[in-house]
C-alpha cells in the first residue's frame, strides 16, 4: 500500500527530548537523483517525471536554552525554556518544466515548559510561532507563511531509559486551528555501546559505539525536512510546499575536551526524498492513496558542531 508521509513540522516545534541547553549548527548535501511520480493507482509504477533531477543543500540550526530548571527528590526535572530553530534549503532543480519551489527559508520560535505531575509522569508544554516561506526576502512574508502551534504531551517514565508520550497539538496549518495527535519517544541504552530513539522534533534511530571519552562512531537513521506555505494566485488556496529526506549513514563525532563542544559528520545515502506541493485540507495532507513526487535515493553527506552547556 502506497503511503504519504507528511510532517506537519510546526505540530512537534518545540518539542525537545531533553531539558538541556544545546545549540547544533548542520550543514546537508543530498546528491542528484531523477525526480519520480506515482499516480494515484495502486497498481501503477513509479515514472520519471521527464529529464527532472535535483540535489539539495541545506543549512539549519536549532537551540533550546532552558532559563530556568531544577530536580526534585526523584531527579525528575522542572523547566521552562525557549527554543528556537531556522532553516534554509536551496533546491537545485535542472530540466523541470512545471512550477517547483527552488529555496525555503523556515524560522521557528517559541515557549517550552516541562514538569513532573507524578512520580512516573511528566508533562510537556509548548507554545510558539514559525515562518515557512519559498524565498529568503522577509519584506515579503505575509500571513500566509506563519504558522502558529501549541501542544501538550504527557510523558510516562516507564524505565530509567524509557519515556514514552502522547498528546494534542494545535496549529493554523489549514487556515483555522486543528487539532492533531503528538507522539513522543524517548529510549536510551547506555554503556560503551549506545543506542537511540527518539520521536520530537524529528526522528532518529542510532546506535553509536565510544572509542574512549572523546570519540564516537554511530549508524544513525534521521527524518527531517523543510516545508514553504503559500497561496495559490489563480484561485487563492493556501497550499504547502513539502520537502522531506530519510537518511542512514554513519557518524563519526569528536568532543573537544570538556569544553561541550562536539563535531560531527555523516556519510550515507537519502533513502527517500518527498519533495511535492499539497493543497492544505485534510484529504491531502493524510490521503494514502494518491498522487506522490519524490526525488530517488542519492548520496548523502552532512558536518556540523554542537555545544552543550
Amino acid at each position: 500500500m502506497k503511503i504519504r508521509i507528511v510532517i506537519l513540522f510546526a505540530v512537534a516545534l518545540l518539542f525537545a527530548s531533553q531539558a538541556d541547553a544545546q545549540i547544533i549548527l548542520k550543514t546537508e548535501y543530498i546528491g542528484n537523483s531523477a525526480y519520480m511520480h506515482w499516480p494515484e493507482d495502486v497498481d501503477a509504477k513509479p515514472q520519471k517525471v521527464g529529464k527532472a533531477k535535483g540535489s539539495t543543500l541545506v543549512y539549519s540550526g536549532n537551540a533550546s536554552i532552558p532559563f530556568y530548571m531544577r530536580k526534585n527528590e526523584a531527579d525528575r526535572i522542572t523547566a521552562w525554556g525557549i527554543g528556537l530553530g531556522g532553516a534554509y534549503a536551496s533546491l537545485k532543480n535542472r530540466n523541470f518544466t512545471g512550477d517547483m519551489v527552488s529555496e525555503m527559508m523556515n524560522m521557528q520560535l517559541g515557549l517550552f515548559h516541562l514538569r513532573p505531575i507524578a512520580p512516573k509522569w511528566s508533562v510537556m508544554m509548548s507554545l510558539g510561532a514559525g515562518v515557512y516561506t519559498p524565498f529568503t526576502d522577509l519584506s515579503r512574508v505575509g500571513w500566509e507563511h506563519v504558522l502558529g502551534s501549541g501542544g501538550v504531551i504527557f510523558i510516562w517514565h516507564l524505565r530509567p531509559n524509557l519515556d514514552l508520550g502522547a498528546g494534542v497539538a494545535v496549529n493554523n496549518s489549514l487556515g483555522y486551528p486543528m487539532v492533531f495527535p503528538a507522539l513522543y519517544i524517548n529510549w536510551r541504552l547506555d554503556g560503551k555501546f549506545k543506542v537511540n530513539v527518539s520521536m520530537g522534533e524529528g526522528v532518529e534511530l542510532s546506535g553509536k559505539y565510544e572509542f574512549g571519552s572523546l570519540f564516537s562512531l554511530a549508524l544513525a537513521f534521521e527524518m527531517n525536512g523543510q516545508m514553504a506555505l503559500m497561496k495559490r494566485e489563480e484561485d487563492g488556496k493556501r497550499m504547502m510546499f513539502s520537502h522531506q529526506y530519510m537518511t542512514l549513514g554513519l557518524r563519526p563525532e569528536v568532543k573537544l575536551g570538556k569544553s561541550g563542544l562536539a563535531l560531527f559528520a555523516t556519510a550515507g545515502i537519502n533513502v527517500h526524498r518527498p519533495a511535492e506541493y499539497l493543497e492544505l485540507t485534510l484529504k491531502s495532507l493524510f490521503a494514502g492513496n494518491s498522487d506522490s513526487y519524490y526525488f530517488r535515493p542519492a548520496p548523502y553527506a552532512s558536518v556540523g558542531i554542537k555545544f552543550g552547556f
